[in-house]
C-alpha cells in the first residue's frame, strides 16, 4: 500500500489528468471540424452530396509543349505547380481541399501548344473562380529564365475545371 501513495503517485495522477484533458480537447476539435466539413458539403445523406454537386474534384496541370522540356524537367515543373496550387487552396479554401483529398487528389497532365494558349487558359480559369498557379522557370538548366512552363488549374469541381481544359490532349 505504501507504494500507491509514494512519490511517483502524484506524477501518475497528474499524467493521467493531462492525458484525459488533452484527449477531451482533441476530440472536441475533431468533432467540430467534421461538422463544419459536413455543413460545407451538404447533409451527407448520399455519396454524391459528400463529394460535391458534380461528384468529383480534380487538378489539371497544363504543360507547354513548344518548350520541348525533358521528362524530368516536366515532372519538376508539374510538381512546382501542384505544390503551389495546394498551398494556395490550403490558405483560401480548406474545405475545398478536403473534398479534393477525399476524392483521392486526382491530377491530370495535359499539353498546350504554346504560351499564348497557357495565358488564355489562365484567364478563363480566373473568370470561373478556380485556383490557378502559373510556374515560371528559373532558367538554370534546359530553358530560358522566366519561361512560363506549367499552369496548374484547381483543385476544383471536375465539371468546372473541364470547362477550361476539356479540349486539351493528355500529355
Amino acid at each position: 500500500m505504501d507504494s500507491l501513495y509514494g512519490p511517483y503517485a502524484v506524477g501518475v495522477v497528474a499524467g493521467l489528468g493531462c492525458g484525459l484533458l488533452l484527449g477531451w480537447h482533441l476530440r472536441a476539435r475533431l468533432v467540430s471540424s467534421s461538422k463544419t466539413l459536413k455543413a460545407a458539403m451538404g447533409n451527407g445523406s448520399s455519396e454524391a452530396s459528400v463529394m460535391g454537386e458534380g461528384g468529383e474534384f480534380k487538378m489539371i496541370l497544363v504543360v507547354r509543349n513548344d518548350l520541348k522540356m525533358g521528362k524530368g524537367k516536366v515532372a519538376a515543373q508539374c510538381s512546382h505547380a501542384a505544390v503551389s496550387a495546394y498551398k494556395q487552396v490550403q490558405r483560401r479554401n480548406p474545405d475545398l481541399l478536403k473534398q479534393w483529398e477525399y476524392c483521392g487528389q486526382p491530377k491530370v497532365v495535359v499539353k498546350a501548344p504554346d504560351e499564348e494558349t497557357l495565358i488564355e487558359l489562365l484567364g478563363h480559369a480566373k473568370e470561373l473562380g478556380l485556383p490557378v498557379s502559373l510556374i515560371q522557370d528559373a532558367g538554370r538548366t534546359q530553358i530560358a529564365p522566366g519561361s512560363r512552363t506549367v499552369l496548374g488549374i484547381g483543385p476544383g469541381p471536375a465539371d468546372l475545371v473541364d470547362k477550361v481544359s476539356g479540349g486539351l490532349k493528355l500529355y
